[in-house]
């Protein structure tokens, strides 16, 4: 089977890389258990583990902004899964940004280039 070439970590997690389908941009990094892989399979929705909630979590089901999984790829060691998506509603960050990866480093400093798309009090209080 497909998910036995997966390697989790002793606690029985991967990381998983969210893509934009398109652009190829890094939309975020999350943790999927093989219920969360299986899960995304299935149904073509991003789904993941939620470390902090100790529990799956599907990408959207507070915010709205679903991710519809084009393509899973599974890296050379086994150890790391790439999801290609395209993100509902622009963005995959709880901030409201399209991106998690919106700080960049400058002389030493992390600053914001990304925009909110959605303040997050919005985002989440329509859903």
């Amino acid at each position: 089977m497909w998910l036995d070439e997966v390697k989790f970590d002793a606690r029985g997690l991967v990381p998983v890389v969210a893509q934009d389908a398109e652009t190829g941009r890094v939309l975020m990094l999350a943790w999927a258990n093989a219920q969360a892989l299986e899960e995304t399979v299935r149904t073509a929705r991003g789904v993941y583990f939620s470390r902090s909630r100790g529990k799956l979590w599907r990408k959207g089901e507070e915010s709205g902004n679903v991710q519809h999984v084009v393509e899973v790829r599974l890296d050379c060691d086994g150890d790391a899964v790439l999801y290609k998506v395209r993100q509902a509603g622009g963005m995959a960050c709880h901030t409201g940004r399209e991106s998690c990866f919106y700080k960049k480093l400058c002389g030493g400093d992390w600053e914001v280039v990304d925009p909110v798309i959605v303040p997050p009090e919005k985002l989440y209080a329509e859903h």
